[in-house]
Formats: C-alpha cells, structure tokens, sequence
C-alpha cells in the first residue's frame, strides 16, 4: 500500500520547468552557425548556448532547418526557440528574447566587378535583391520600398543566386561577408545595424528565460563571448 501511495504522491509533485527540454532550431549561416559532421549545428551561436546550458542544467535538443520552418517551430510550439533571430520592433512582443548573442551590421553585397551604381540605399532599389523568406531582411527591405525582392529557403541558395546572377545584391551580415572571398563578393551599402538573439515560445517558463538570460549576461561579462569570436576569426561589436 505505501508503494502506492509514494507513486501517487511522486505523479502529484511538480515537475520543475528546467527539467523539460528545450528545442533549438537554427539555419546553416556561416560562419555562424555550420553542420559538423553528423549534421548538428555547430560555430559561433552554439558555442554561447552551450556554455548557457552547462551553466543552466537546461536539457536541449539543436537542429538545423530552414529559417522559415525553425521561426515558424519557435512561434507555434512550446519549448521551441530559433537562434539567432534578428530582436526587431515587429518581433519584440511575439518571443521571450535571451540576447544579444550576436551585434553586427548588415550590408548588401554584390559579385565584385559587376560594376554597379550603387552609393546609396535608394540607388540600390533600381536592383534584384534576394534574401532568406521570413528573414529580418525580407520585412526589412519591403518596408523601405526594394520593389524586386527575390526570396529564398535559406543563405547557401541565396548566394548561389547571386553568383549565378540571378539577383543583384543580397544583405548579409558584414562579419558573414569577411569568410567569404574578398576577390568574390564586395559590399556596397549599409543596410542595418542589429542585435540578434534567441527568441523563445510564450510558453517557454520565465525560471528558463531569466537562468539563460544571466548565464548570457556572465559569459559577455566575463569575455567569454568576445573570445568565441576571435576563436571563429570574427570582431564582436559593442
């Protein structure tokens, strides 16, 4: 009989949020985020959030998806997150956001030598630009008018495009187009300057956000993040 009774009274315990396991999703974006050789997400974003979760004891599973889908996963489901996305206006009150786990600005980059006319943002709208769907950017480019937005599932398509001149120009994260050849691609004009971060579920508990949010405010206080950047060969901006 006493078995019984410690089973119910263990069904009736409450189940501590950190036991749960939180699901990370995020895009191939080098050099931010590339496949290992088991196809786990690995570079700069995950070694922040690795430390965030040793330090945390939060259970997590990370994947790499397209950015529509893992925006879509970390909207509709709980205990879903997407990292890194972009901590804009539109999608301050949709997330709970632990962040910045990156700062960087964003430039439109075109294949050197293609000679465009470009020294402005207006001059770059006379001009296809593509970029990843439901991306920052594709708000972002439609909001300041780009009338030819060509979308595509994620950043490896987008550039293969661009070589392929089938667009013009994509926006790119400035530290991004420092990894690719500098002979090959050349940035044109700035485009924006923001703090990217992990966006989280509603759903996902405030105990969860607040312990990654302070494990995050440690690792940026203590140089840990900045070092992870200069181990990938990358500047972190103030």
């Amino acid at each position: 009989m006493w078995r019984i009774l410690l089973a119910l009274m263990t069904l009736a315990m409450p189940i501590s949020a950190s036991a749960e396991t939180l699901y990370i999703s995020t895009e191939e974006y080098p050099p931010y985020n590339v496949r290992d050789g088991d196809g786990h997400p690995t570079g700069v974003y995950m070694d922040q959030l690795k430390i965030i979760f040793e330090r945390t004891g939060i259970q997590y599973e990370a994947s790499v998806l397209p950015w529509a889908r893992a925006l879509a996963l970390a909207k509709t489901e709980p205990m879903h997150c997407v990292v890194a996305a972009a901590r804009t206006p539109e999608r301050e009150n949709q997330f709970k956001w632990v962040s910045p786990i990156h700062t960087d600005r964003n430039v439109l980059v075109a294949v050197s030598g293609r000679n465009l006319n470009i020294k402005t943002l207006d001059d770059a709208k006379a001009y296809t630009v593509g970029t990843q769907r439901t991306d920052y950017t594709e708000s972002l480019l439609k909001s300041l008018g780009f009338p030819r937005v060509d979308l595509s599932a994620d950043f490896d398509t987008t550039l293969l495009k661009l070589v392929a001149g089938r667009i013009d120009l994509m926006p790119m994260s400035e530290s991004a187009l420092r990894k690719l050849s500098p002979t090959a691609f050349s940035e044109t004009v700035l485009l924006t300057q923001q703090s990217l971060g992990m966006a989280c579920n509603q759903l996902v508990p405030k105990e969860l956000i607040d312990k990654m949010q302070a494990a995050l405010d440690a690792i940026i206080a203590d140089g840990t993040q900045r070092r992870i950047y200069e181990k990938h060969g990358l500047v972190i901006r103030p």
